[in-house]
């Protein structure tokens, strides 16, 4: 089961047991230096979680499950790169990338870009 902060209930943001697809499900994937965080957590590093139908912002969906939103530089989502302040909806496949990812990747990627407008983006309640 992951684990979902209680004070961040209020986002729609719920766990979800193994198990069918509800259809409000992301798939959530954790990288790189992220992953010891997500083992602090007691979080697996691929789940899925239930978020509301208009959708939440990667920032709120890292705060949701305890990871700090200032070391995500940015967010796959269905294998595009996105700022954190993207909104992840229902049936996306998302990832948090930490601002250490090594080499030209960051930039070939779109990462550098992504984390220099996904924080500039991000309201401080998302931070």
């Amino acid at each position: 089961m992951v684990n979902v902060r209680d004070d961040t209930r209020d986002h729609g943001v719920s766990a979800v047991l193994a198990g069918e697809d509800s259809g409000s499900d992301v798939t959530m994937r954790i990288f790189g230096s992220l992953r010891p965080e997500c083992d602090a957590l007691g979080l697996p590093h691929e789940f899925r979680l239930s978020v509301p139908a208009e959708g939440i912002s990667g920032a709120v969906l890292a705060s949701a499950l305890g990871l700090p939103a200032e070391k995500i530089e940015g967010i796959f989502i269905n294998r595009v790169v996105r700022p954190i302040s993207d909104v992840v909806r229902p049936g996306d496949r998302v990832a948090f990338v930490p601002y250490d990812t090594p080499g030209p990747h960051r930039f070939f990627l779109g990462l550098y870009e992504a984390g220099r407008s996904g924080h500039e983006g991000a309201g401080a309640d998302e931070r």
